[in-house]
Order: structure tokens, then C-alpha cells, then sequence
């Protein structure tokens, strides 16, 4: 077991570094900073001066060298467009994409499988055939649509919810949380619905396309004729065998929320990171690119690494491969 972990562990950090290396090459090629941060009055003097100044005047290796020292230190640098700490500026921002992220999460995991065991236990019935059609357009339509549909109707039309930004938050310390209050509760919810909803339909089409392979099974069937009751049948033994393969898509799902949270919060103008590496973007704020897409590789990378260590102890039968050597 202790090799296993080793061995994964290495792994995520070679992908770490190849991850940070593709990244800070295509940087390279998405404009010079230096455009934007200097007026149109600038003289060479000026470029030259600023260019030694952020180091953009060293060899690429060199770059990479120093960039990769200071991540590992939690150091990014400074951001061209704010002269800020790039390590500051995610600070501030990202209490706000983990909370969309946590909320988009739980809803999508909750009533995805909810939603999947259900459609498949009653997979005749009348419900179950209007949730799997209702689910299509979670599949189907593109995220940013799927927000512009929810502001329009609730937002446009009804006035229940707001459509942009974040609503009144409370600071806990260098946290800040949309939790303890009204409005920051009401600005959550359009577009964690937004976020989570692909993730929905995508985890309770795979939750009940695997139950209904293992109801088909001969020990669920053996279990049946032993008077065992339906209940203790479809949740106690059909259940947690099909998590297995659950967990692995949930796992990468969760990564992609947070992933992709770009296009909702760009769609709700919510302050999170993945806004702020939209308009990394449009400035060429090379150190807060790279950050960001660091730590979404290193989120993605860790959560991989549990989703391994979390067959161990869904499914019996890899503890007992790995007990006897294979």
C-alpha cells in the first residue's frame, strides 16, 4: 500500500512539472505584457528597463527555473496589471470559487445519485421517464446558455434572484464567506445550479446506467431469493457496488467544476479566480495565468490521488490484489 501511494505520488509530481512547463511555454506566445503596462508614451529606455525588472530579459530555462522555485514556496510572483503578489490575489479570490465549487458540488453529487438509483429502481415508471428527458438539457445545452436562461427567467422575469456578483459577505479572518447572509445566499444560487447542473445529469445517468447492470446480477438475484428485503437490496448491496466506477468520474467532475468555473462566473460576473484569469488574459498577466492553471493541475492531481486511494476502500476485491502481490 505504502508503494502504491509512493509511486502515485511521483506520478502526480511529474505531471505537476510537465503541466507547468506546457503552460509557461504557451505564455510565451499570448503577447507581451509589456505592451500594456507601458502608456504610449513609453522610449526603449523604458521598455528596457521594465523588461529586466519582471526578468523577462532571461533565458526561457532561467524563467521556468525560478518560476517553479517559487511555486513550490507558494511564491507566483508579481502581477503585471495590479503590481500585486499573485499568491495575494488568489487569497482574496478564491473563498468565492471554492464556495461556488462546494455548493455546485454538493448539489450535483447529492441529487445526482438521488436522482440515478431512483430513475433506476422505478425505471418503469412515468417519473423516471420525465426526469431522464428533463435531463437532457443539462447534457445537451452549453453552460453559459444554461446561465443566461436562469437570469433571464428568474432574474428578468420574476426578479426573485440577482443576476451578477456575489451579495454581501462577511469576513472571518483573510476568509471571506456569502454563508452568513441573505443576499450572499440568494447570489449562490443561479449559479451553482449553473455549474453543477452538466455534472448533475452526467453522475445520475452514470449512477443508473451501473445500478441497472448490477440488479442484473446473479448474487442481487441470490439475494432476492433469500427474502432479503428490496430496501436492504438495492442500497446495502447493489449500491455500493456500483460506486466504484461513480467515484472516479465524480472525482474528475469535482476537479471540473472548479475548472470550469471560468464560464459561470464570467456569466455572473462572480469575483472568483476564474474571472480573474479571464482577465489575466486580456492583460497578459503571464504570473497569474500560470498560477491559476498550476493550482487547478494541482487540484486535479489530488483528487485523482484520493479517488485511487478511495478504491481501497469501496471495493474489497484491490485489497485483496494488492495483498497477494498482483
Amino acid at each position: 500500500m505504502l508503494a502504491y501511494i509512493i509511486r502515485r505520488v511521483a506520478q502526480s509530481i511529474l505531471v505537476l512539472l510537465v503541466v507547468g512547463l506546457v503552460a509557461f511555454s504557451m505564455f510565451r506566445f499570448v503577447g507581451d505584457p509589456i505592451d500594456n503596462m507601458l502608456g504610449q508614451e513609453r522610449t526603449q529606455a523604458d521598455i528596457d528597463r521594465l523588461r529586466i525588472e519582471l526578468g523577462l530579459d532571461q533565458p526561457f530555462v532561467v524563467q521556468y527555473y525560478k518560476f517553479l522555485g517559487g511555486a513550490v514556496q507558494g511564491n507566483f510572483g508579481v502581477s503585471y496589471r495590479q503590481g500585486r503578489p499573485v499568491s495575494l490575489i488568489i487569497k482574496e479570490r478564491a473563498p468565492a470559487t471554492l464556495e461556488l465549487a462546494a455548493v455546485s458540488g454538493f448539489l450535483a453529487i447529492s441529487i445526482g445519485i438521488a436522482l440515478g438509483v431512483f430513475t433506476a429502481i422505478r425505471r418503469d415508471g412515468w417519473t423516471s421517464n420525465v426526469i431522464m428527458s428533463v435531463s437532457l438539457i443539462g447534457v445537451s445545452l452549453p453552460t453559459f446558455l444554461i446561465g443566461i436562461l436562469l437570469i433571464y427567467l428568474f432574474s428578468v422575469e420574476l426578479d426573485w434572484l440577482p443576476s451578477f456578483g456575489r451579495g454581501e459577505v462577511v469576513d472571518l479572518g483573510w476568509w471571506t464567506t456569502g454563508f452568513l447572509t441573505a443576499s450572499g445566499l440568494k447570489a449562490l444560487i443561479l449559479p451553482s445550479i449553473t455549474l453543477g447542473l452538466y455534472q448533475m445529469t452526467l453522475i445520475m445517468r452514470l449512477v443508473r446506467s451501473e445500478m441497472l447492470e448490477v440488479l442484473r446480477q446473479d448474487y442481487i438475484r441470490f439475494a432476492r431469493a433469500r427474502g432479503l428485503k428490496e430496501r436492504s437490496v438495492n442500497f446495502r448491496h447493489a449500491l455500493k457496488n456500483t460506486l466504484v466506477p461513480v467515484i472516479t468520474v465524480t472525482g474528475l467532475q469535482l476537479g471540473a467544476i472548479i475548472a470550469f468555473a471560468i464560464i459561470t462566473e464570467t456569466v455572473f460576473q462572480w469575483p472568483g479566480v476564474g474571472l480573474l484569469f479571464i482577465n489575466a488574459i486580456q492583460f497578459v498577466d503571464i504570473p497569474v495565468m500560470a498560477a491559476y492553471l498550476m493550482l487547478i493541475s494541482v487540484m486535479f492531481v489530488g483528487i485523482n490521488l484520493i479517488v485511487d486511494l478511495l478504491y481501497f476502500w469501496v471495493d474489497p476485491r484491490l485489497r485483496a490484489d494488492r495483498a497477494g502481490g498482483h
